[in-house]
């Protein structure tokens, strides 16, 4: 199986071209190559597909093999391949990726003829506090109630305020003091696992630098914690945005980089940029 190690500040993955290759057992595979000192080491395995509804479909698996419906960081690597390798037509700079959160269009920057960045419409984010959900428009960020907005959980023998957002897969925003200190490790999994979330749930931890700029650490289910998580900090900024800590835009800062994450005028759509980068081309023995 040939594969190419791709990342988007520091959420790494191994990525496939089923354009090309067959992947029998993507369960396995992705179990297989994950392990950072046994094996390739990543977050998980991208297979990237032949679509009929849009220009190649994007299947991702995190390390643990469990099938994931996005990932933002991924989706931007997934549009870098897709150009670089002739995937699509290099005169071409949107194009549209079919994921299991629905069609995702990024608008490519180019340098030199290789995609060093990308645009992802992420969608409307929806609020799923206590168990409901509501998609999220522009006017709801000034009309939600405190009470609408902010659900308390037990964990860890403490009382957590949380913003739950579903990005296409479901994320849950708690806001610490600092980021740094956090016993991430200790806290992450008993978010992960907490029966609220029957599904299981990625947990950002944030930290509200300033009104433009947030510090997060981030636990995904599957995976543990990772250097980057695109939806992640999309449902960070909707969060924030929601509680009054920032505008409607911010830098967001990763253990990997920093992402830029902004509210769409109009329809109140999620808009990430950040860069892609592809790391080395090899061949899996399986």
């Amino acid at each position: 199986m040939k594969f190419t190690k791709m990342h988007g500040i520091g959420n790494d993955y191994v990525y496939v071209n089923c354009f090309e290759e067959t992947v029998e057992d993507p369960v396995k595979t992705a179990i297989a190559v994950s392990p950072r000192h046994f094996a390739i080491g990543s977050d998980g395995l991208i297979l990237i597909k032949p679509s009929k509804v849009a220009d190649c479909c994007m299947e991702m698996y995190n390390a643990d093999g469990s099938l994931g419906a996005m990932c933002g960081n991924g989706v931007r690597c997934v549009g870098k391949y897709a150009y670089d390798h002739g995937i699509v037509d290099p005169s071409r700079t949107t194009i549209t990726v079919e994921t299991g959160a629905g069609i995702k269009t990024l608008k490519l920057t180019v340098e030199n003829g290789k995609v060093s960045a990308a645009e992802v419409d992420m969608g409307s984010p929806v609020l799923t506090n206590f168990g409901k959900e509501r998609v999220l428009v522009m006017d709801d960020y000034k009309s939600l109630s405190d009470a609408e907005i902010w659900e308390e959980i037990e964990v860890g023998g403490k009382t957590w305020k949380m913003i739950t957002i579903s990005m296409g897969n479901p994320h849950a925003v708690v806001y610490v003091e600092d980021t740094d200190s956090l016993e991430i490790e200790k806290i992450g999994p008993l978010f992960e696992n907490h029966p609220r979330f029957p599904d299981r749930v990625n947990t950002e931890f944030v930290q509200v630098l300033d009104n433009h700029t947030l510090k997060m650490r981030v636990w995904e289910r599957g995976s543990g914690e990772t250097f980057a998580c695109g939806t992640g900090a999309s449902a960070v900024l909707t969060a924030s945005t929601l509680a009054g800590f920032v505008p409607g835009k911010a830098d967001v800062e990763l253990l990997g980089g920093t992402l830029h994450i902004e509210l769409r005028e109009g329809d109140g759509h999620v808009m990430m940029t950040g860069p892609a980068t592809e790391v080395f081309t090899g061949e899996w023995n399986e």
